[in-house]
C-alpha cells in the first residue's frame, strides 16, 4: 500500500515545472520529495521481496514518523491515524526481521 503513495510522489518528481512538496524538516521541497520517494517508492519495492528488510524499513519508519509528528502535528488524531499505524507496521517489521520466504533468507542459505 506504501508503494501507491510513492508512485505518486515519483510522478511528481518526474513531472517538468516547479516542485511544489512539503518542507517538514526545513531541507528543501526538493530534497524532501527525493527522499520521500526513495523511502515510499524503493523501500517498499525492497521491502516487498525482502531484499534487506531491516536497512528498508529504516526510511519507511523515519516517513512515518515525520508525517505522524511533524507534518499532520496539528491535525486531529484521524488524520494522524494512518501514518502511525504504517509506523508500528514497519517497526514490527523491523523488529521481526525478514519472513522465510524473503530474498533475505534465500542469499543467506545460498551465499552463506
Amino acid at each position: 500500500m506504501m508503494l501507491t503513495h510513492g508512485y505518486g510522489k515519483l510522478q511528481l518528481l518526474t513531472s517538468e515545472g516547479p516542485v511544489h512538496f512539503a518542507d517538514p524538516i526545513g531541507i528543501g521541497a526538493s530534497a524532501s520529495l527525493i527522499l520521500a520517494v526513495l523511502a515510499e517508492f524503493l523501500c517498499s519495492i525492497l521491502l516487498i521481496f525482502g531484499l534487506t528488510t531491516r536497512y528498508a524499513v529504516i526510511p519507511l519508519l523515519t516517513t512515518m514518523l515525520v508525517a505522524f509528528f511533524v507534518v499532520h502535528a496539528s491535525d486531529p488524531f484521524m488524520r494522524k491515524e494512518l501514518p502511525l499505524l504504517y509506523a508500528a507496521v514497519f517497526l514490527f517489521i523491523g523488529l521481526l526481521g525478514p519472513g522465510s520466504f524473503s530474498l533475505d533468507k534465500w542469499v543467506v542459505k545460498k551465499f552463506f
